[in-house]
């Protein structure tokens, strides 16, 4: 699906990216759709190959309506903490801040399978959000020239880890 909106150009991405002003004016629904359109080839392609470790690495732990309910969590969270918490941001697309609400919930997740990776991914997790927040966007490292929005991120893991937590909570054992 995001290969499919990427082709749609740069019309997509200006319909469906979180824009500040757009929001204010009723297009609530970029909360939700500005995490499936991405700057370019390279933007979308570090997402999806994300996506996939963290889908080869978390997948079995968790059932996919959970998946499913971590995955909204955490796009809400980001458009919810751009919206309130970030007035300066004026845009925003891509899945990362998902990718890091993902992360957060497989930690959670996996812990029944893996309790002290659990700890370990989760704390990494914490340390990488520290360090962006301090230094600037990780992908860098990479060679990635992309403008990042480091909050999202803070904002999509809370998501994710707040879903997992809750729906961990309130599930039977396997």
């Amino acid at each position: 699906m995001l290969v499919l909106v990427h082709a749609l150009g740069a019309g997509a991405r200006r319909a469906l990216g979180y824009e500040r002003a757009a929001v204010a004016g009723g297009e609530v629904w970029r909360f939700m759709t500005a995490h499936l359109v991405h700057l370019d080839v390279t933007h979308l392609l570090m997402n999806l190959a994300g996506l996939g470790l963290l889908w080869a690495l978390y997948e079995p732990d968790a059932r996919a309506r959970e998946w499913l309910l971590a995955l909204l969590a955490s796009a809400l969270a980001i458009g919810s903490g751009l919206w309130f918490l970030d007035p300066g941001i004026a845009w925003y697309v891509g899945l990362s801040g998902v990718l890091h609400g993902v992360w957060a919930a497989g930690g959670v997740f996996c812990r029944r399978r893996w309790p002290l990776e659990s700890t370990v991914t989760l704390l990494l997790l914490a340390v990488k959000l520290v360090l962006e927040r301090e230094y600037g966007a990780l992908s860098a490292v990479f060679g990635a020239a992309l403008p990042v929005v480091a909050s999202a991120h803070v904002y999509g893991a809370v998501g994710g880890f707040v879903a997992a937590l809750a729906l961990r909570l309130g599930r039977a054992p396997l």
